[in-house]
C-alpha cells in the first residue's frame, strides 16, 4: 500500500481486556458471552460515545479504542472501570477489565489503526491490575490538573518486545481493591536513609531496616510487609500515603541513621496514612555496642503505639562482631539474584561465619545458599548438599527462636524427603513469626509438588500479600502452582513478568507455552533458559525436587519434554 492511502496522526489509544476470560468461558460459555455483550453495550460503548472516542477493533474479549484527547481517554477508562461492577455483581463470573492508555503516533490504513502508539497501549494493559488502569507518562502529563483521580508513579518498566523502557502510572483505586487493609494494625518500614555520607555504611543501615522488620513481624497482632517489598523505595523520594496504597497498609515508618565515632544515631517517625498524622517521632543515640538494644527500643515504641501493649517476643541470637554483621547483610541481598551473585554471597557468608562461628543467621543463610547451589544453580551435589543440611541444623540449634533459620531448615529437610521434620520446622517458623512471607512461599513449593495444589495456591497468595513486591522466586512458585492447576493463561502471565522472566522460572514458562499449544515459542524459551542454566536436565530436576505426587510429577515432565528441554 502506498503512502497516499496511509494517514498519520497523534491519538490517545485505550486497550481494554477482560481478566481471565478463558477461565470464565471454560466455566460457563453462555453466561460469559452474555455478560460480555452487556459489558460492551451497557458500559464500554456508552463511555466511548460520551467521551468522543471510537472502537476501531474488537478481538474476542479485547477492545481497542481511539480518542482525540488523552483527557477523554482516561475519563472514559475511569468510567468503564467504575461501571463494570454493575454488569456481574458476584461470584467468579464477575467481569473485570484491565485497561492501558497511551498517547502516540498511529497510522490509519483505512481498515485498521496501527503503529507504536497502539503497541505501547497494548503492553500497558498487561501491566494494569484487575479493575485498574495503567497509563504512560505522556498521558499523565496531559491529565495533571484536569482529572480529579490520582495516579501513582510506578517508574520505568521494560515491557515485552519494546526496546526502550516506558514510564508508567497506575490508578490507585485498583490497588486498594486488591490489597484491602488487614483487620489488625498493618505497617511498612521504609529503608532508612544513610546519613553518614559514607557508602561503606550503607549495608549497616540496610541491616538496621531489615532487622526492625524482622523483629516487628514477630510481634503478635501486627501485619508487617516483608523487606523485599520496601527495598524498591530505597534512595527515592516517597509519598507515604501512596506507599501505603501500593503495599496495602495503614502505617508507615520512615527514618534515617548515622554511624560515626563508635556511635549510632537514629531518627524515626511513625505515620498514620489515614490522616497523615504522626503517631510519634523520636531521636535515638547509642554506642555501636548497644545497637541491638536500640533496635529493641524502637520496636517497643512502635508496638506500643499500634497495639497498645508491649508483647515482647523471645530474643533472637545477635552477633557481637559487627564486621560479620555487615557481611551477612550484604549476603542477604545477593543470594537469590543469580548463580553469579550467589557465589559472591557464599564468600561473604564464609567470612562472616569464620569471624563469628556462633552467628545463627549467617549459618542459616549459608545453608540456604548451598541448597540453592546444588538444587537450582548447577553446582555439585557433593559437598553442597551435606553442607546445607548441617549448617541449617546448627543454625537452629544456635538460635531456636529465629523463624528465618527454621524456614531454611524446613525447606532443606523437604528436599531431603524428611517430610515430618520439614512440616514441623515450617510450623515452628510460623509460630515464631506468622508474618514470615518466605515461609509461606516455600510451603507453597512443597505443597504443589506434594499434589496439594489448592493449598499451594493459597500459601503463595498469603506470601504475596505480605510481600506484594516480591523476590523473583515468589513469582516462580506462583507460576509453578498455576501450571500445576492447569491454569496456563494465568501461569504464562505470571512467568512473563519482568521481575521473574529471565530467571530460573523460565523453564516453567517453556512448559506452560508447550501445554498451551505454542510449541515454537515454548522451544525458544527453553533454548533461552538453557543459555543461562546449561546444567539443567529433566533427570536432575526429578532427582532433586521433593516430588510426592505422580500426577504432578508427570505433568511437569510432559511440559518440559514438549518444550524440548534435555532429558539427561
Amino acid at each position: 500500500m502506498t503512502d497516499q492511502f496511509l494517514q498519520r496522526r497523534l491519538a490517545a489509544i485505550v486497550v481494554a481486556d477482560v481478566v481471565g476470560f478463558s477461565r470464565l468461558m471454560e466455566a460457563d460459555e453462555v453466561a460469559t458471552l452474555e455478560n460480555l455483550r452487556e459489558l460492551r453495550s451497557g458500559v464500554i460503548e456508552p463511555a466511548v460515545t460520551r467521551h468522543n472516542g471510537r472502537i476501531f477493533k474488537v478481538v474476542g474479549d479485547g477492545f481497542l479504542i481511539e480518542f482525540g484527547s488523552a483527557v477523554d481517554a482516561v475519563e472514559a477508562a475511569l468510567e468503564m472501570q467504575r461501571a463494570t461492577t454493575t454488569v456481574e455483581a458476584s461470584g467468579e463470573r464477575r467481569l473485570l477489565l484491565r485497561v492501558g492508555v497511551n498517547l502516540g503516533d498511529v497510522i490509519d490504513d483505512g481498515s485498521d489503526v496501527l503503529g507504536d502508539g497502539v503497541n505501547v497501549a497494548a503492553r500497558l494493559e498487561t501491566q494494569a491490575a484487575p479493575g485498574g488502569i495503567c497509563i504512560s507518562a505522556g498521558v499523565h502529563d496531559e491529565i495533571v490538573g484536569k482529572i480529579g483521580d490520582r495516579f501513582f508513579d510506578a517508574g520505568e518498566r521494560y515491557l515485552k518486545n519494546l526496546t526502550r523502557p516506558v514510564h508508567v502510572w497506575h490508578w490507585p483505586d485498583a490497588l486498594e481493591s486488591i490489597l484491602p487493609l488487614p483487620d489488625c494494625p498493618s505497617i511498612a518500614v521504609l529503608p532508612f536513609t544513610n546519613m553518614s555520607g559514607n557508602e561503606a555504611d550503607a549495608p549497616f543501615v540496610d541491616g538496621l531496616t531489615e532487622d526492625l522488620i524482622t523483629d516487628l513481624s514477630r510481634t503478635a497482632g501486627l501485619f508487617v510487609i516483608a523487606r523485599h517489598s520496601v527495598y524498591g523505595y530505597k534512595g527515592k523520594p516517597v509519598n507515604v500515603k501512596l506507599v501505603a496504597q501500593e503495599l496495602g497498609v495503614r502505617y508507615v515508618l520512615e527514618g534515617s541513621a548515622r554511624r560515626a565515632m563508635g556511635r549510632v544515631r537514629i531518627n524515626a517517625q511513625l505515620v498514620d496514612t489515614a490522616d497523615g498524622g504522626h503517631l510519634w517521632a523520636e531521636r535515638f543515640d547509642r554506642t555501636l555496642e548497644n545497637v541491638f538494644e536500640l533496635q529493641d527500643e524502637v520496636n517497643a515504641k512502635i508496638v506500643e503505639a499500634l497495639v497498645g501493649r508491649l508483647t515482647i517476643p523471645t530474643p533472637r541470637n545477635r552477633p557481637t562482631n559487627f564486621e560479620a554483621y555487615d557481611l551477612c547483610v550484604r549476603a542477604r541481598l545477593l543470594t537469590e539474584e543469580s548463580p553469579q551473585t550467589e557465589r559472591e554471597a557464599y564468600m561473604l557468608l564464609q567470612r562472616a561465619v569464620k569471624l563469628e562461628p556462633s552467628y545463627a543467621e549467617a549459618l542459616g543463610l549459608l545453608a540456604y545458599n548451598r541448597w540453592l547451589a546444588w538444587t537450582h544453580f548447577g553446582e555439585p551435589e557433593d559437598p553442597n548438599r551435606e553442607m546445607a543440611t548441617t549448617s541449617a541444623q546448627k543454625a537452629v540449634e544456635l538460635d531456636p527462636n529465629d523463624a528465618g533459620c527454621r524456614y531454611v531448615l524446613g525447606t532443606i529437610l523437604a528436599y531431603e524427603r524428611r517430610w515430618e521434620e520439614s512440616e514441623a520446622a515450617f510450623a515452628k517458623a510460623l509460630e515464631l513469626d506468622p508474618n514470615h512471607a518466605d515461609t509461606w512461599a516455600a510451603m507453597s513449593d512443597i505443597s504443589v509438588l506434594d499434589g496439594r495444589v489448592a493449598d499451594g495456591l493459597a500459601q503463595i497468595e498469603k506470601a504475596l500479600r505480605l510481600n506484594p513486591r516480591p523476590a523473583c522466586w515468589y513469582l516462580c512458585h506462583l507460576g509453578q502452582a498455576q501450571y500445576a492447576a492447569r491454569d496456563y493463561e494465568a501461569a504464562a502471565a505470571t512467568l512473563r513478568r519482568e521481575d521473574t522472566y529471565r530467571t530460573n522460572s523460565r523453564k516453567f514458562l517453556a512448559a506452560t507455552l508447550a501445554q498451551s499449544g505454542h510449541h515454537e515459542e515454548a522451544r525458544r524459551e527453553a533454548e533461552l533458559f538453557l543459555i543461562a542454566h546449561p546444567h539443567f536436565t529433566i533427570g536432575h530436576w526429578l532427582s532433586s525436587q521433593p516430588l510426592r505426587d505422580a500426577s504432578v510429577r508427570d505433568h511437569f515432565v510432559d511440559g518440559f519434554r514438549k518444550a524440548g528441554l534435555p532429558e539427561m
